[in-house]
């Protein structure tokens, strides 16, 4: 039957986009077929290549498949929107035995692992367990970051990732802090997405920065609200009313990425510049507070990015799994986990001031008010990489994290015990200054 919804856009995204949003309120039903690409286009009033392209967008979002000589249609389950978790409905009364899933009773792990009033989370069931929603919200909405909508990925830069192939493609433009995660840095490599730098201070990226990248078109752009990789910046209050400001003003059609990957013990309270444009994502991991392997974090977003996420997830990973998710509810209710964290965030901060201090006395200018590195402006990286090794001390160099910014050198204070402050101290000033390192 052909589709009786009038497809709106001028654009390939804008038709792609319109086309979800039909599929999502039900418009647009599964088996649904989309007009041939000559008659949409004559009908909008574009280019064929235009809605061909964006029917590829469709189909790279698993919300519409190319059937032959039945056209382009939507799929029976399109996984870009909630329509792809509606099984088919069973009349009363009829055995199911549609669902391709395991026997609950045979399953060893629910009596070895689980607890008693748990039960095996089978195919087709809701991604995220109720438990884990209900404490992400809370815990979101205590910093004012909406939760309606969230997702959970295999750790934060999984999320980063699904949201940039969730609305990018290939050559689109990306601001990114400079200096910056050197994962993220090379992930955008990956994904072909070109970089524009944002320069950032203490207090997070320069306002006049963004108002360059975003001069320049840029289609993302990615912040960490605090604890930055590589230089400790955190994004204060004020600064954070002025990005905010800048986005709604002038860029409201903005991917928005905020990075919040050391809740917990970042040691700077959150002032989130998430929210203020249409397309958003804030993504908070547990891989800092609670151990790397604890591999999960949590998304919010606005509606169509979740959407897309957990679309994109099903057609992969289906879910993850809520073992995992249990065990992340399981430590953030614990006092005693509660407690070690706190008591994480407080000894972090007392050695990244006491480095701080140490160097600012030594004449070394330094930076990293939250989280767990320093950042030192170094004249020369390869001169005080070598300095400070021969002296018994390796630290990262910045050009792992650098774009256009000055030269660098990282130091992770997480394992750095007081009584060897003084000493680092000194070897990294006589590596910044040139006077040669002192052994330690």
């Amino acid at each position: 039957m052909p589709v009786q919804y009038t497809i709106r856009g001028a654009g390939a995204q804008g038709i792609a986009t319109d086309v979800e949003e039909a599929i999502s309120r039900g418009a647009l039903a599964p088996g649904a077929a989309l007009p041939p690409i000559r008659e949409l286009a004559t009908q909008l009033g574009v280019n064929p290549n235009t809605v061909a392209a964006a029917y590829r967008l469709l189909r790279d979002r698993g919300a519409v498949e190319t059937a032959g000589r039945r056209g382009t249609r939507v799929r029976e389950r399109p996984a870009t929107t909630p329509r792809s978790l509606r099984g088919p409905v069973i009349p009363p009364g009829v055995r199911d035995l549609s669902t391709g899933n395991p026997d609950p009773g045979l399953l060893p792990i629910a009596d070895a692992v689980l607890p008693p009033r748990g039960q095996p989370v089978l195919y087709g069931e809701a991604p995220i367990s109720p438990e884990l929603a209900e404490h992400a919200r809370a815990d979101l909405s205590s910093d004012g970051i909406p939760g309606e909508h969230l997702a959970v990925t295999s750790g934060a830069l999984d999320a980063i990732e699904r949201v940039l192939t969730a609305h990018l493609r290939a050559g689109a433009r990306v601001a990114v802090e400079d200096p910056g995660w050197a994962n993220l840095l090379d992930l955008l490599a990956a994904l072909g997405l070109a970089v524009e730098p944002l320069r950032l201070d203490d207090d997070g990226p320069l306002p006049d920065d963004l108002r360059r990248v975003l001069d320049r078109g840029v289609q993302a752009l990615i912040v960490t609200s605090r604890a930055q990789n590589p230089t400790g910046a955190a994004v204060s209050a004020p600064r954070a009313a002025t990005l905010r400001r800048l986005l709604a003003d002038r860029a409201r059609d903005l991917l928005v990425i905020e990075d919040d990957h050391c809740a917990g013990i970042a040691g700077a309270p959150l002032h989130s510049v998430a929210g203020c444009t249409q397309r958003w994502a804030f993504v908070r991991s547990l891989a800092k507070a609670y151990g790397p392997d604890l591999r999960l974090a949590v998304l919010a977003g606005d509606r169509r990015t979740v959407e897309r996420v957990q679309g994109r997830l099903r057609l992969g990973p289906g879910w993850v799994s809520h073992l995992l998710q249990d065990l992340a509810v399981s430590v953030w209710r614990n006092d005693a986990a509660t407690r070690l964290v706190h008591a994480a965030q407080i000894a972090y901060a007392d050695k990244r001031s006491g480095l701080l201090t140490a160097l600012a006395e030594r004449g070394v200018v330094a930076h990293g008010r939250s989280g767990l590195n320093v950042w030192v402006p170094v004249p020369d990286e390869p001169t005080a990489i070598a300095g400070l090794l021969a002296a018994g001390w390796a630290v990262a160099p910045g050009n792992r994290y650098r774009l256009v910014t000055a030269p660098g050198i990282r130091i992770s204070i997480a394992g750095l015990d007081a009584a060897e402050i003084d000493p680092l101290a000194d070897a990294v000033a006589a590596a910044v200054h040139g006077a040669g390192p002192r052994s330690v």
